[in-house]
């Protein structure tokens, strides 16, 4: 069975090489498995809320406040979205009201803590940061030293589930 890397574009030949003779030897799986042991138990919205705002306290305390947080079964993963933060604006008599959501695809209640983390961690850093610049990757790495590779390991994982992923 052929799977889509697409989701690699724009890293180095010899490394996607090296993914399609992991997938080709059917080693993929196992690697990001002895890689990444370790499932969360992160299953609720309540405690999603929990794990966000801890982060949040520990690396970006002066940050504006996150109004909710949740997981989101309508986020398309993998080709759309992994993850949302948006800023939701009303008006309330003659003032403008805004508040900051997390949205993080559901996909996330069942993999490794250390993709969560990734997850949470990138959508904390668009509270500064809304596009994917320089400060944007340096706050994440600020949060999370080895956020590059985490990235490049969740593609990976990506590429393994996609099969149980509705396009």
């Amino acid at each position: 069975m052929s799977k889509d890397l697409s989701i690699l574009a724009g890293y180095p030949d010899d490394i996607i090489n090296q993914v399609k003779m992991l997938i080709e030897q059917n080693k993929l799986d196992l690697y990001l498995k002895k890689r990444y042991p370790d499932k969360h138990e992160i299953r609720t919205d309540k405690a999603l809320n929990a794990y966000v705002q801890d982060i949040k306290k520990t690396y970006m305390k002066k940050a504006g406040p996150i109004h909710k947080v949740c997981f989101d079964e309508r986020i398309e993963t993998v080709y759309s979205a992994l993850g949302l933060h948006s800023f939701v604006t009303r008006v309330q008599g003659n003032k403008l009201k805004s508040k900051s959501e997390i949205r993080i695809a559901s996909l996330f209640k069942k993999a490794p803590a250390d993709f969560l983390y990734m997850i949470a961690v990138h959508e904390l850093a668009h509270l500064k940061e809304k596009e994917h610049n320089k400060n944007f990757y340096r706050l994440c790495h600020h949060m999370e030293s080895d956020y590059s590779q985490l990235e490049f390991d969740l593609r990976l994982y990506l590429i393994v589930n996609v099969t149980d992923i509705k396009r």
